[in-house]
């Protein structure tokens, strides 16, 4: 006989039943569970720079699954064409159409956004800012822009580590992509 408060509504599980060394016992799945927290704060300065990098990653982190998407449709296009002069074509329109959308925004973001982007598409594309210009535009032009990085004070060859410095910076990802910040 059921009780009024037996279970709670759409939290009941069916158990499988498992045999284990001719015994059959009752078994039910459990996913796991990460549990992520805040990490303390001693002073307020550090929890505002805490709540201003969220802020950045939250700017910044949808065009880094942009570029991800965007890198995997380049590749699929240019794996079938035929001649160098149809990729260099193809790529050359790709580029116009990228500046197009999103260079305004691009040139709004400050140095430290622009900073977690490019960690950002390493995390995402598991390849170093310079790297993918490097493969995309060559050599020269790598070096240009390396050169141009490190004037502002960033590196493009900067790579995202997420057990390491960028500890933080990969538990706010999670929570973002959890939907819980």
């Amino acid at each position: 006989m059921k009780q009024k408060n037996d279970t709670v509504p759409g939290r009941s599980y069916l158990m499988q039943k498992v045999d284990r060394n001719g015994q059959v016992l009752p078994e039910v799945e459990i996913k796991a569970v990460t549990i992520y927290a805040h990490p303390p704060f001693e002073k307020k300065r550090d929890f505002r720079k805490y709540e201003r990098l969220v802020y950045n990653l939250k700017k910044v982190y949808p065009y880094a699954l942009i570029v991800r998407k965007r890198l995997s449709t380049v590749d699929a296009e240019m794996a079938n064409m035929v001649t160098e002069k149809e990729r260099r074509e193809y790529l050359k329109n790709v580029e116009k159409d990228v500046f197009a959308h999103y260079e305004g925004d691009i040139r709004d973001m400050t140095i430290t956004q622009g900073r977690l982007l490019i960690k950002l598409i390493d995390r995402e594309t598991r390849n170093t800012s310079y790297v993918l210009i490097k493969d995309y535009r060559g050599k020269f032009a790598a070096a240009f822009w390396q050169g141009i990085a490190r004037i502002f004070g960033t590196n493009l060859k900067e790579e995202y580590d997420p057990y390491g410095e960028d500890a933080i910076i990969e538990s706010i990802l999670t929570e973002i992509e959890a939907g819980r910040l």
